[in-house]
């Protein structure tokens, strides 16, 4: 999945989250599931492009 494909998917779940979360309350069933896949889906951004840019950067510098 490209980096643009997946950060599309993590801003359209985080604005599904915050009309859940308006129309349904924080702690429903449903907003709980949201912020889940939300999470889902920033844990494999910080995985495939975040370490991965770390590690890259601490290898040049040295």
């Amino acid at each position: 999945m490209s980096r643009e494909k997946l950060l599309k998917q993590i801003e359209n779940k985080r604005n599904e989250l915050i009309g859940i979360v308006a129309n349904n309350g924080l702690n429903s069933p449903i907003a709980i599931q949201y912020s889940q896949e939300l999470d889902s889906l920033l844990n494999d951004y910080n995985r495939l492009y975040i370490k991965k840019s770390s590690i890259e950067k601490s290898l040049v510098t040295k």
